[in-house]
């Protein structure tokens, strides 16, 4: 694949998939349901007052070796999202987002967001869009 696809390295090193992220409006229940019921942990949780939204990531294992679910609670959602708009990202881990991006950039992959600090945040972020048009989130490791 990688010679048909050049944006894709020959040597995966440092490839992953990080997490996937799901919007919900209300975090304690949705908690409930993944870490009460389905035995998952909570990670780690932010909240990010500028940008009035709460980021919770659980999972089974630790961020640096395991995938993991990040929920986003947008603190004015009061409606219900449709299952179209609550939809967020899968997100891949790489060594570097800028030079993923050139990759990405030069194989003729759309690219969203270009790469950069996270909003309300420090965290390199880029996003691209898969030949569907979902989204895929570029992040570099925090650890």
């Amino acid at each position: 694949m990688s010679e048909q696809f050049p944006c894709a390295p020959n040597d995966k090193a440092g490839y992953r998939i990080s997490h996937t992220m799901i919007r919900v409006r209300d975090k304690e229940k949705s908690l409930a349901f993944y870490v009460d019921i389905l035995g998952m942990r909570v990670l780690r949780d932010t909240d990010y007052p500028e940008g009035r939204f709460t980021n919770t990531f659980i999972g089974y294992g630790a961020e640096a070796s395991h995938p993991t679910i990040e929920l986003t609670c947008n603190w004015d959602q009061d409606a219900p999202y449709e299952k179209g708009n609550g939809w967020g990202h899968l997100a891949i881990e790489v060594p570097d987002v800028f030079v993923a991006c050139d990759r990405l950039a030069a194989a003729g992959m759309k690219i969203t967001r270009a790469p950069g600090p996270m909003k309300h945040g420090t965290r390199n972020i880029a996003f691209v869009e898969d030949p569907d048009g979902y989204k895929v989130e570029l992040n570099e490791p925090i650890w």
